[in-house]
C-alpha cells in the first residue's frame, strides 16, 4: 500500500447519514487529502448499508479514495470495496482473506504491539493504534501513546493508522511520530465550529 503524505486522512462516516451527507463527501474529497473513507454504521440494517455503500463507493471511486467497510468483509464484498476494517473481536483475518481475497484488511490493535505483531504475522494491510485522545465518537477502552507508534514504526514497514479524539490541535504531533494516516470521524461530522470541508481544510 502506497503512502501519500499529502493525502493522510483515514475518514470514518458519521453514525448516522444525514440529508446532505453525499454532497459534504463530495466536497470533502474534493480537497485532495482524503486516503480512505471507512463505513461505519453500526445502527442499520444489511440492506440499508448496502443502499448506503453503492452511494459512496461511487463517490469515493470519482476521487480516488478507498473504500473500506468496517467489521463485515461480507458485506465488503457484496459492495465490491476496496477492503474491510476487523476489530479484534470481529473475524479473524484469515477467515476474512478467504472472503475478499486480496483486498485490504485493516486490524485494530488498541495500544498493543503483541496485537500488533500477531496482525503483521497474517498480512495486515495496515495496522491501526489508538485511542490517542479523548473522543466523543466512541467511548475509548483503551489508550495509546506516541511511544507505541515508535515500537510498532521499528517492526514493520506496513502503514500506521492512529485514532481517537484526533483534531486539529493534536494531529501534527501524530504525524511527526510515525503514524501515516490519521483516522478521523468526529471532529469532521459533529464539528460544532466548522462545516465538514471547513474542519477537513483545518488540517493542513
Amino acid at each position: 500500500m502506497r503512502i501519500n503524505k499529502k493525502k493522510f486522512i483515514y475518514l470514518i462516516s458519521p453514525n448516522k447519514i444525514y440529508s446532505n451527507f453525499y454532497q459534504d463527501l463530495k466536497q470533502v474529497f474534493k480537497t485532495n487529502k482524503i486516503s480512505f473513507f471507512q463505513m461505519r454504521l453500526k445502527k442499520y440494517s444489511y440492506k440499508k448499508k448496502l443502499l448506503i455503500g453503492k452511494k459512496i463507493k461511487k463517490i469515493c471511486k470519482i476521487n480516488s479514495v478507498k473504500f473500506i467497510v468496517n467489521d463485515d468483509p461480507i458485506l465488503a464484498k457484496n459492495l465490491n470495496a476496496d477492503g474491510c476494517h476487523l476489530g479484534q473481536k470481529d473475524i479473524n483475518i484469515k477467515e476474512a482473506r478467504k472472503i475478499i481475497g486480496n483486498k485490504i484488511i485493516g486490524i485494530t490493535c488498541h495500544n498493543s504491539i503483541k496485537l500488533a505483531k500477531s496482525a503483521i504475522k497474517n498480512n495486515a494491510s495496515y495496522i491501526a493504534f489508538g485511542a490517542f485522545f479523548a473522543s466523543k465518537t466512541k467511548k475509548p477502552l483503551f489508550k495509546s501513546n506516541i511511544k507505541t507508534l515508535n515500537k510498532a514504526k521499528q517492526l514493520t514497514n506496513i502503514p500506521i493508522v492512529a485514532i481517537g479524539g484526533i483534531n486539529s490541535n493534536n494531529y501534527k504531533k501524530l504525524l511527526l511520530n510515525n503514524a501515516d494516516f490519521l483516522a478521523i470521524s468526529g471532529y469532521i461530522w459533529n464539528n460544532k465550529e466548522y462545516k465538514p470541508i471547513k474542519a477537513i481544510e483545518s488540517l493542513k
